[in-house]
């Protein structure tokens, strides 16, 4: 077990079976500074019900340099397919899900 006690970091990870039978996973790291939540790193995983396939993946890792608004980027359909991303935190996170499963 990994522990650590931040009194202005956090973590968050969760795995989650969607009403549509889809598969996403959560993980976003965040601290707070003047009262406001900053997101440090993220990564959300939209795959379907067999998690094999790939349907989409934001995060924030700093692997594709040349894309605009990097490090922000996401994934579409499979690992190669990679487009440029905006920043969210997990609460606008939450309500783009709502909206693609409404």
């Amino acid at each position: 077990m990994d522990e650590r006690i931040l009194l202005n970091r956090g973590y968050f990870r969760a795995r989650l079976t969607l009403i549509n039978s889809d598969f996403l996973e959560i993980a976003e790291s965040f601290m707070l500074q003047d009262n406001q939540l900053i997101t440090l790193d993220y990564r959300y995983q939209w795959m379907d019900s067999s998690k094999q396939v790939l349907r989409k993946r934001w995060d924030n890792v700093k692997h594709f340099p040349d894309l605009p608004n990097f490090p922000h980027h996401i994934h579409i359909g499979s690992e190669s397919n990679v487009e440029p991303g905006l920043s969210r935190n997990i609460l606008e996170f939450i309500g783009f899900v709502e909206s693609e499963l409404s």
